[in-house]
């Protein structure tokens, strides 16, 4: 129970998501089918909180302090480096982003991308979650093998 917990956990934290999550429930013994079920919902779970209120949120964050604004400014900057993607791809652009399962990529960042780009809920949700299951299979593949994931 407790390597569920974790893997759940994990997955919905920024920055470490899938990546860290499907090692850490392999490695806390459960199967990687399990793993990567656990971590695909864990990780989808924040997006649709993340498109609907983080505009609210970042003013809100502004108003406080200079330092909560200055956060605010580079989260929005992170955004816009990504946008070239999405601007160019569309739809695909978005999934590509969440996909690759590197540091500056993801859900969250996919999330914040189209929340900054505006892009509807029903064209956002998705691609998100398609790329989160293309990062949680390649993640699984490197974390598990081949071997184990074509049944051989």
């Amino acid at each position: 129970m407790y390597a569920v917990f974790m893997t759940l956990l994990l997955s919905m934290t920024p920055i470490l998501e899938l990546r860290a999550a499907i090692p850490a429930g392999v490695a806390g013994g459960l199967s990687i089918w399990t793993t990567l079920i656990i971590a695909i919902i864990g990780n989808f779970l924040p997006v649709p909180v993340i498109l609907l209120f983080v505009r609210k949120v970042f003013d809100i964050m502004r108003e406080k302090n200079e330092k909560l604004n200055r956060f605010v400014l580079r989260m929005e900057a992170k955004a816009k480096e990504k946008q070239s993607a999405i601007d160019k791809y569309e739809w695909w652009g978005l999934v590509l982003l969440v996909a690759i399962p590197l540091p500056g990529t993801g859900a969250w960042t996919g999330a914040l991308v189209a929340a900054m780009l505006d892009m509807r809920l029903q064209r956002a949700l998705p691609a998100i979650l398609l790329g989160i299951i293309i990062a949680g299979v390649a993640v699984s593949y490197l974390t598990y093998g081949a071997k184990v994931l074509i049944g051989a």
